[in-house]
């Protein structure tokens, strides 16, 4: 049984998400402030955490930035919960290094369809061959990025999502491909999940980044090896 941290100041949410997470068959530890939920994150370390940006004391962009700044935590994924639905604010969760967002108001079938995907691919067993393409080298066994010799950090989504047009190379990749590929969910037309992800993923690979990673306009993104 997978365990979930719920960061959420909002009591009528917070045991909302624990009821509905449990009938899933998640376990739940709900937390109505960031700092006690981190440091518990210490002794038992979570299969993913939920966190609501507006928290009490430390925020969640705070602590979330304080989760990827840990050897030990760094991997764990994570979700922005918030009220908040204009772009700035979801860039500035995904900066952090969350892997996903859900505006609130949201539905609990789709919140539970977005854990499912992130905690499969998660789980899913790594190939061990270092992949090296242009100026970029990827290690699946520890999840390591470097371009130029250089780590980058990459949260959890970008990193899957930049290996997955790596290993596609070949092809132009669809964006339903894409979402329902990473994210596990049908594009609806209004998502700009993947158009944020792209975007910080190429600015935190720089001249790679853009030069590779190409928008294929109407169809999606294809990732072009030099000399291509």
């Amino acid at each position: 049984m997978e365990n979930i941290y719920v960061i959420e100041d909002d009591e009528n949410i917070r045991e909302l998400l624990k009821v509905a997470l449990e009938g899933f068959g998640y376990h739940i530890k709900a937390y109505e402030a960031a700092e006690p939920a981190l440091l518990d994150m210490k002794d038992e370390k979570p299969d993913m955490a939920i966190f609501d940006l507006m928290l009490p004391g430390m925020d969640g962009l705070a602590a979330i930035r304080l989760l990827r700044q840990d050897a030990q935590l760094k991997n764990i994924p994570v979700i922005c919960l918030t009220a908040k639905d204009k772009e700035l604010d979801k860039v500035m969760g995904l900066d952090v290094g969350a892997d996903d967002y859900i505006t609130k108001p949201f539905g609990v079938l789709e919140l539970a369809a977005r854990i499912r995907s992130l905690l499969r691919r998660s789980n899913k067993e790594d190939n061990n061959d270092i992949i090296n393409v242009n100026t970029v080298i990827i290690n699946p066994q520890t999840r390591e990025v470097k371009n130029n010799g250089e780590v980058v950090e990459l949260t959890f989504k970008e990193y899957e999502l930049l290996l997955y047009l790596i290993e596609h190379g070949t092809r132009v990749v669809s964006r339903d491909e894409l979402l329902n590929q990473i994210w596990g969910y049908e594009y609806d037309g209004e998502s700009r999940t993947l158009d944020i992800h792209i975007r910080t993923l190429r600015q935190k690979l720089g001249k790679v980044g853009t030069d590779s990673i190409r928008t294929v306009r109407s169809v999606g993104y294809r990732f072009v090896k030099s000399g291509e």
